[in-house]
């Protein structure tokens, strides 16, 4: 037990770096910025392994080992637990009155008759009775066993938990994925439907469990401020039989409110602008496309982002790398100038704009280099490869005219959402071994273990001596003690309330009050 938790304490401490480091799966800009920022102490940060704590070599052999520890610690007490339930409540002890708690009193019943009331009384307990050498008769009781099986159950459920996060980390997956609130559909077939994913250890992205999507409109509540106060995709979806029937139910989902579907959960987790843009070329041939800017600022959502068209009909590489164009720039739902500068002054779709630059050249998209869809490649940019050919603030419905005759629109603005695909089979699991986590500390906190005993001894002969009783002879004396097997607060009161009740039954018809001598409390 020590060593498990010195490992728990050691394994607290290591989750540190996690919570006051960046994480590279969480932000791997931030950690390469940290590392830059940092020189050699970042760079040996790196080494160590601190900027990927939860899946360090030092992190898991102390996960494993304390592991290992409480296995090793619940094994042989169960043992023991099971042994205890089986035995026999413990003997009797020779004088109850040197116990923390003990009580004393006379009856003329017999002592098979205070037996027979006290164990009417200790219901509930763990009984056993004895007859002694001197003709008592004894009563042994213990309560409390619920305090050890909260204990086992507490440190059973950890180590599920543990295994259930485990397996989870195995098998889980997450993806991420923007889709257009246009009608546009997303297909969990495989990791290819995703802008990122993140698999299991045991997860390869070829047998995900199959449900399509169809995002039919977004809606948005701001506050005056600009404060964001709700958010709902009305969204359809397919999955099992439904797939090969065609059916498709309605689900509004919200933040916070996933849909489950298929064993995944599927959150709302952002939103954002898709400004949509025609280009007329010189031939009269029209394209037009939709691609999602991204926020800049959350407040406001101003966005920013990169539109690419190929133009059309041109086969030859050479030709086509010099006639790509890409609109990049500024949106804002609700335009607020300074000059020419654009600006947003509120997040809704009040009075959208976009400033432009019109770029034409090769955009370097047939390079091999993956490159981000809300910018181009700059590199083309300073090599003189791709050049500004105009500049415009516009409106939905008007246009530019570029040199060549080229003509582009903004058309208007769409919505798109950011959607979040979790899968983990461990999850009701994980979710049921921190209950019953729950449940057994708080049992093993507020049961307390406790014993006690009852002793009913008959008089043989008469007291002697000058104030003796005759009277007494035949009678039997009650002699109660209780000792609490943990921690003593509040069971001094159990034990003379119980003790008070039993003696008082007990007490000679003949007499107002029973002579009693009850003590109650610890012996210093």
């Amino acid at each position: 037990m020590r060593t498990a938790l010195v490992l728990l304490f050691l394994l607290a401490l290591a989750a540190l770096p996690g919570a006051l480091l960046p994480q590279r799966s969480l932000n791997a800009g931030k950690v390469d910025e940290f590392i830059a920022g940092n020189g050699w102490w970042g760079r040996l940060l790196d080494d160590l392994e601190f900027f990927e704590v939860y899946g360090s070599v030092w992190f898991s052999a102390v996960y494993l080992l304390l592991f290992v520890s409480l296995v090793g610690c619940l094994t042989p007490r169960t043992f023991e637990y099971a042994k205890s339930l089986r035995a026999k409540p413990v003997l009797t002890p020779r004088n109850l009155a040197r116990l923390p708690h003990h009580a004393e009193g006379e009856t003329t019943r017999d002592p098979d008759d205070v037996v027979a009331e006290a164990k009417r009384r200790l219901k509930g307990w763990r009984l056993e009775v004895r007859e002694e050498d001197d003709g008592a008769r004894s009563i042994s009781a213990e309560r409390g066993y619920l305090r050890e099986t909260g204990n086992l159950v507490f440190h059973f459920a950890m180590v599920g938990l543990i295994v259930a996060l485990a397996v989870g980390k195995m098998f889980n997956y997450e993806g991420q994925v923007v889709v257009l609130a246009n009608g546009s559909e997303f297909c969990n077939s495989g990791t290819f439907a995703y802008d990122s994913f993140t698999p299991g250890l045991r997860v390869d992205g070829t047998e995900l469990d199959e449900f399509c999507l169809k995002v039919d409109g977004f809606a948005a509540n701001y506050l005056p401020t600009g404060q964001a106060d709700h958010f709902r995709a009305d969204i359809r979806y397919q999955a099992g039989e439904d797939l090969a029937n065609n059916t498709w139910r309605s689900h509004p989902l919200e933040v916070n409110s996933p849909l489950r579907v298929e064993g995944n959960r599927v959150y709302l987790l952002g939103n954002g602008y898709a400004p949509v843009f025609s280009v007329t070329f010189p031939n009269g041939e029209k394209r037009t496309n939709t691609t999602q800017w991204r926020p800049v600022d959350n407040l406001t959502y101003l966005s920013e982002g990169a539109t690419k068209f190929d133009p059309p009909g041109v086969t030859d590489p050479a030709e086509r790398r010099t006639k790509q164009l890409a609109i990049t720039g500024l949106f804002a739902p609700t335009a607020v100038l300074d000059g020419s500068v654009l600006g947003s002054g509120f997040p809704d779709l009040r009075d959208p704009a976009v400033a432009v630059d019109v770029l034409r050249g090769d955009l370097g998209n047939e390079s091999g280099r993956g490159q981000s869809i809300y910018e181009v490649d700059q590199s083309m940019v300073d090599s003189g490869r791709l050049d500004r050919v105009a500049r415009e603030n516009l409106r939905p419905g008007e246009q530019v005219r570029l040199d060549d005759g080229t003509v582009v629109s903004f058309d208007g603005v769409q919505r798109w959402v950011y959607l979040q695909v979790s899968h983990d089979p461990a999850q009701v699991w994980v979710l049921g071994f921190a209950i019953a986590l729950v449940l057994g500390l708080g049992t093993s906190l507020v049961v307390k273990r406790r014993r006690l005993w009852v002793r009913a001894t008959p008089r043989t002969s008469p007291d002697t001596g000058p104030d003796a009783d005759p009277d007494k002879a035949g009678r039997t004396v009650v002699v109660l003690g209780g000792l609490a097997r943990t921690d003593q607060a509040g069971y001094g009161e159990e034990f003379r309330r119980f003790a008070a009740d039993l003696l008082a039954e007990l007490a000679p018809d003949d007499e107002d009050e029973a002579r009693q001598d009850v003590t109650a409390g610890r012996k210093t």
